[in-house]
């Protein structure tokens, strides 16, 4: 008779976890494998070439839009100097509509998930209205927005009446504009994850702060504000990092010096100029960037500091 001791049994168990660790971790490369291939491929491959084109060397006496590969470092100083106002001036109008998009889409995301949670209804309707320009094209929304600024249009006219604008004044192709097109345009991308993440929120915690005597706007900054920070992380991230290398908003709404953003400048070098290493150095340092700006907004505002 075979008698499996307490060790002999811990060492079946050790074995029989290790087989199951092991499956486990099969089962997750193959889960993860074909997302790896679409990001290698569309991604990472991308990126390569716009490194190594970005290095092209165009030779003597070639024709326009003719480059060979080579090693011109030279090529980001180049752009650099040239267009480094077009690259500050691209992060200001997304900081700036970053900040609008905050200031008016938490509102709008707290009457919805918070006051109107009992009000399904309702809450439904805001929910599509809030959605529903995403199913227009990007481009006619924008293009909407310059009859909405026009010159014979309500706005600019009220505001010329209120002697707010001169008469000679314009709305279109100005800052203003093209930051009010941002701000509307990615404004869903603000709202729609402070919601989902207030919409988690348990409203039991604001009737223990009225409970401690605390003030509606205590709550909300004590309570609220700390609890959806994590909405409030990702809608700013989802909002900056493309309007920065937008470029429909600052062509349709501005198309001037002064509101040129980087898009623009990109768009313009690899389709007019012909200049595909420029262009590529400036999509490069564009990515690089926005990577190091997110990075530092991580390290100092991530989710777990804020909560």
């Amino acid at each position: 008779m075979t008698v499996m001791t307490k060790k002999g049994l811990t060492d079946l168990r050790s074995a029989e976890e290790i087989r199951a660790e092991r499956r486990k971790g099969r089962t997750g490369i193959f889960l993860i494998a074909p997302g790896m291939l679409v990001l290698a491929l569309f991604f990472a491959l991308p990126v390569v070439v716009l490194l190594a084109m970005s290095l092209y060397v165009k030779p003597e006496g070639a024709e326009i839009g003719e480059f060979v590969p080579g090693f011109e470092i030279s090529n980001y100083a180049t752009v650099l100097a040239a267009y480094w106002p077009d690259l500050i001036r691209s992060f200001g109008f997304a900081l700036i509509a970053t900040v609008l998009a905050l200031l008016i889409g938490f509102p709008m995301a707290y009457l919805v998930a918070v006051r109107l949670r009992e009000k399904t209804l309702l809450q439904g309707i805001l929910l599509v209205l809030l959605i529903a320009p995403f199913f227009s094209s990007f481009i006619l929304r924008t293009q909407a927005w310059k009859q909405i600024l026009a010159d014979e249009g309500f706005i600019a006219q009220s505001l010329k009446i209120l002697a707010i604008l001169p008469a000679d004044g314009h709305l279109t192709a100005t800052p203003f504009a093209v930051v009010a097109g941002l701000t509307y345009n990615f404004l869903p991308f603000m709202v729609l994850p402070i919601y989902a993440n207030l919409g988690r929120l348990d409203t039991r915690l604001l009737e223990a702060s009225g409970d401690l005597y605390a003030s509606p706007m205590t709550s909300f900054f004590k309570v609220t504000l700390p609890m959806s920070a994590p909405g409030v992380f990702a809608g700013t991230l989802l909002t900056f990092i493309p309007a920065a290398g937008d470029y429909v908003n600052a062509a349709l709404l501005g198309n001037n010096r002064n509101t040129t953003m980087i898009g623009q400048v990109i768009d313009s070098r690899f389709f007019k100029v012909i200049d595909y290493p420029g262009a590529s150095a400036l999509s490069f340092v564009l990515m690089i960037s926005i990577l190091i700006l997110v990075t530092i907004y991580i390290r100092r505002f991530g989710t777990e500091e804020l909560m």
